[in-house]
Parts: C-alpha cells; structure tokens; sequence
C-alpha cells in the first residue's frame, strides 16, 4: 500500500514538475483559426451573422490588410497584435466572384504538451480511482503550463464564478438534488418500483429494458436524460439485482446518441453555425443547414450501434460483452452486490433507501405527476424558446413534489429533511462535475484541441478523412469532456476540407462525402465525451445510478468502442464509394 501511495505521488509530482518547466521555458506556437460566416445585412446596422440565436455585428477589414493572416503566423511563437479580426475576401461562385467573410480568431498551443492536463486528470483517475483529487492535479497541471501559479485567484474562481458553474449549482445540487430527496422521503420512488415491477417487469431483462425505453423518450439532451433515466429507475434495477455498472452504461449509451438522433432538442440549431461553406448550395441559409443535419441522421453510425448495443445488453442477447462488464453482471445476480469490492459510489447513503415517516402512505402519483410536469416544461420550453429550459422544468417538479407532500400531511420538518438529504447525497457529483468543467475549460486554453485540428493536413485520401475526422474528436473531446465544446473546434475545419477533397479528388457524389463526414465529427464527439471521466454525462449517469465514476468507465469503454470501430468500417466503406 505504501509503495502504491508513494509511486502515485511520484506520478503527480512529475506532472507538475513537467508542467511547470513547460509553462516557463516553452513558448506556445500560434496559429490562426479562420471560420466561414453566414452574413447578412442588416438595413440600418449592416454586416452581422448569427451565433446561438443572437445577431453578431462587426465590420471587416479587406483580406489585404488583416494582422491574422494564417499563412503567416501559423507556426509563429510572436504573439500576434491582435486576437480576433473579421476579413472580407472573394470568392468564384457558381462562376462569379462573390463577397466571402471570415472570423480569424489568433490561438496557441504547445503541440502535444497541450493535451498534458488532461491526460493527467485521466491517468491518476485511472491509477488511484479518486476522482476529485485527480481532477485537481490536472487543473493544477494546466495552470502551471498558463503561467497560472495562483491556482484559487486565477482558475478556480474566475472558473466557479461563471453562470454554467453557477446553472451546475442550481441544477444538479439544488433542484435535482432536492427532488430526489424528496422523492426519497415521500417514496415516490419506491412506489413507481414497485408499480413497474409489478406491471412489466418480469426480471433483469426487462428492467433493463425499461430504462432503454426510458432513454429513448427522453431525448433532450445528454445530461437531462441521464438524470431523468438514472433516477427513474435505479429502484428498478435494485429489485432485479443489475450492477451499478450495466445501468450507468445503459443510461449514458441513451442519452447523447439518443439526443443526436432523435434531433428535437437545442442540438440542430447549435450545430448548424459551425458548418456554413461559401459556395455549398445546400448548406447556404440556416434552414438548409438544420436539413442537412436532419438527412445525415441515418448516417450517424456510433449513434446508431451505440443506441442498438444498449438495447441487446437491455435483453442480454449483446454482440459483444467486455469482460468487467461479464463479471458485474454476474457478481450481481449470484451475490446480490451491485457494486464492485472497493468502489465508491457517487450517491450517497441518503439516496439509497427510502425514509418515509411514520403513517405516511406514498402514491405513485406522487412520482408520475412532477415527472410529467417537468417533461412537458421541458418539451413546452423547447417548443416556445427552440431550447429546453431544464432549471424550469426541474424546478417545478420540485415544488409540486413539495406542495403535494405538504398537502397529504407531511410535516414542513420532514420536506425540508428530504430535500437536506437528497442535497447531501449529490454533493460528491455535484463537485466532480464542477470540477470536470473546470479542466474541460483549461484543457480548451491550454490549446490540445487546436492542436490536435492542425495536424489534418491536405494531402489525405478522401475514403479515410471521414474515419480521420472521427479519431480527431475523440481525442478532443475524451480530453476535454464536451461534445458540443468539440463541435465548435471541429466543424470549421471539416466541412470546409470535405469540400475541398471532395472537390480536388473529383467525388462523384461529394454532397454524400459531406453528410458522411459531418456523421463522423458528430458520432467521434458524442464517443469521446461519452467514454470520458471528466465528461458531464458521464458523472451524471454516475450520480444518478449510484455507480463508482471508474467503474462506469471501465466497463463502458470497451462496449462503446465495438460501436466506434463498426461505426469506423460503415464510414470508410460508403466515403470508398462516393468516389
């Protein structure tokens, strides 16, 4: 044990040693990024594009005059004289020279040291199986590397201070936390176990197959699924003796993939700014975009077989099993352990049983009625604003859950005691997850997906640029913990190139190119963030079903990864044909 303890901390004291010598002595190489936009004009205010369903103004200079040109500066260790600049230029469309502009935003990195915060985060997770202290270690990493040595003044609270740490706070401490708590105390939870139990479940099967059913009505969004499928049923999956292990991976393999196919939620607008291309009819105006996301569905192939390996593990018919994942299972069903010997789980003791007081009788619409409610907020919300309002939604479900426990007798004491508990058994997750966006965010400064983006160069053969694309965001996104983070680094190179390849190789079907390569940058970012330790989802759909965060991701991955590698084959096959 002593040796263990001193070679982890040998582990830890290199990277910071390491990273240190780097942030002081290596100079950052600069690069430039250069996005397309989709300009229009408005009468009185002129040039501006739209960004998150905001207007965006701004004038440009002519390309002749630009301080940002990447020809230039990309491989430059001088830091530029300016950070952001917008350029117009020319371009020949459809043979005649047309007005084209760009955002040039100047970025630095220090290759592949940039990818060091990261990769010490997830090594140390790996090696000593406490996520907190790992994830500080990488933080701390990335500080070093920034010149940062004030790890609380200069990362830590400009990083907690922000409104997606503070949505985070309210979110999954507060409001979730709180209703679950509540749902603990009046055991609404309990009470639709044992209804489903009674009614439809008739094993391990199909347990599991209702949290599958579950994660595909729920297709929101990531992390809303994950805490709404991870609650519901891990009651369930304890009365049928299925390991925290095989409902994590169920509950996070149908959420993201889900969201990107069932593609009624905030993701075709967010995405559909990353992939406008001067020139590319079909992708010319917003509606053309949110098309060309809706027609590339069918190709999303990790998504697909990702979706397709949960539900024949839900029926326990798998075309593939890992082995960790085989003896979870089994160690559940024979011993009636739902964890692993040693785990940790993100949920604490407060969750796991139910405290209902004396002479209160629990009703199952107690748990279907603020569920419904925030579903239909949920849906209503993204119908009315084009984006669920989640902290809504969640918050009614938790005054109604209260008002109803009042209402039928309940005590004040006992409501306030509930939500107390259930704040409590979330607070471990609630700071890894805060954490996990605190690194996800250095790990962007530090420069590993810019990085990683400018190794792609020109020269590729086109059948393999879209597997390419997809081992590209895998790597950024598992090292930076977003997916949507990924899109906003990947799009502006990709589509860009698939047209260009498609166009310098001749394709015969180069808007099929398009859609297969869009597929990959799509399916590689949902793989990455999904199999990632510091991913959101991936902490939630720990929280949330009661598993150890590394167990989860030790089993998930090789599960994920068939889904990948058969994703990978469909890809390069059908990109081999549009040639």
């Amino acid at each position: 044990m002593i040796r263990s303890g001193f070679a982890k901390f040998i582990v830890f004291a290199l990277a910071l040693i390491v990273s240190w010598f780097v942030g002081a002595n290596v100079p950052p190489t600069w690069t430039v990024e250069q996005i397309t936009l989709d300009v229009q004009t408005d009468p009185v205010d002129g040039l501006y594009f739209v960004s998150g369903g905001d207007r965006t103004f701004f004038d440009a200079v002519p390309a002749a005059q630009s301080l940002l040109d990447p020809a230039q500066l990309r491989g430059s260790i001088e830091a530029p004289a300016v950070m952001e600049e917008f350029v117009a230029s020319t371009a020949l469309v459809g043979g005649q020279l047309q007005p084209v502009y760009f955002q040039r935003l100047a970025q630095f990195h220090w290759g592949y040291l940039s990818l060091l915060p990261a990769v010490v985060a997830v090594i140390l997770c790996w090696i000593t199986r406490e996520p907190v202290t790992s994830l500080l270690s990488g933080i701390a990493s990335g500080a070093l590397i920034l010149g940062q040595y004030d790890l609380t003044g200069d990362v830590l609270v400009p990083s907690l201070a922000t409104t997606n740490a503070a949505g985070v706070l309210l979110l999954y401490l507060w409001l979730l936390g709180g209703l679950m708590g509540i749902w603990s105390r009046t055991g609404a939870a309990q009470a639709f176990a044992e209804f489903v139990t009674k009614r439809f479940v008739r094993g391990p099967r199909t347990a599991k197959l209702v949290a599958w059913i579950l994660g595909v009505v729920f297709f929101q969004g990531g992390t809303v699924s994950t805490v709404l499928v991870g609650t519901t049923v891990k009651r369930i999956a304890h009365k049928e003796r299925i390991s925290h292990e095989e409902l994590a991976y169920v509950v996070d393999s149908t959420a993201s993939p889900i969201a990107s196919q069932l593609a009624f939620n905030a993701w075709p607008g967010y995405v559909q700014a990353f992939i406008f291309v001067s020139g590319v009819s079909f992708l010319a105006t917003e509606s053309d975009r949110i098309a060309f996301f809706f027609q590339s569905v069918p190709f999303c192939f990790y998504a697909i077989f990702a979706v397709l390996g949960t539900f024949l593990l839900s029926v326990e018919k798998p075309f593939f099993l890992g082995t960790q994942l085989r003896e979870a299972m089994t160690r559940a069903r024979t011993t009636g352990q739902l964890d692993a010997p040693g785990a940790e789980p993100l949920s604490s003791k407060e969750l796991q049983a139910s405290q209902v007081p004396e002479g209160y009788k629990p009703h199952i619409i107690e748990f279907f009625l603020p569920l419904g409610t925030l579903i239909g907020i949920a849906i209503l919300t993204f119908v009315v604003f084009g984006s669920p309002n989640v902290q809504w939604a969640f918050g009614a479900a938790l005054l109604l859950a209260a008002g109803m426990a009042l209402a039928k007798g309940m005590s004040l004491k006992n409501v306030i005691q509930g939500v107390h508990d259930g704040i409590k058994g979330v607070v471990l997750g609630s700071v890894i997850l805060l954490l996990a966006i605190t690194i996800g965010g250095i790990s962007q400064e530090t420069g590993g997906g810019t990085f990683l983006v400018e190794q792609l160069g020109d020269a590729i053969p086109y059948f393999l640029l879209p597997v390419l694309l997809q081992l590209l965001t895998v790597i950024i996104a598992f090292s930076t913990g977003t997916s949507w983070g990924t899109y906003a680094v990947a799009f502006p190179l990709a589509m860009p190139l698939a047209w260009a390849v498609a166009g310098s190789q001749g394709l015969a079907y180069p808007e099929l190119f398009m859609t297969l390569c869009f597929a990959a940058v799509m399916d590689g970012s949902v793989f990455g963030d999904q199999c990632s330790p510091i991913s959101d989802t991936t902490v939630l759909s720990s929280v949330c079903t009661g598993c150890d965060l590394m167990d989860h991701v030790k089993t998930q991955i090789p599960q994920a990864s068939v889904a990948a590698v058969l994703a990978a084959v469909c890809w390069t096959t059908l990109a081999w044909f549009t040639g």
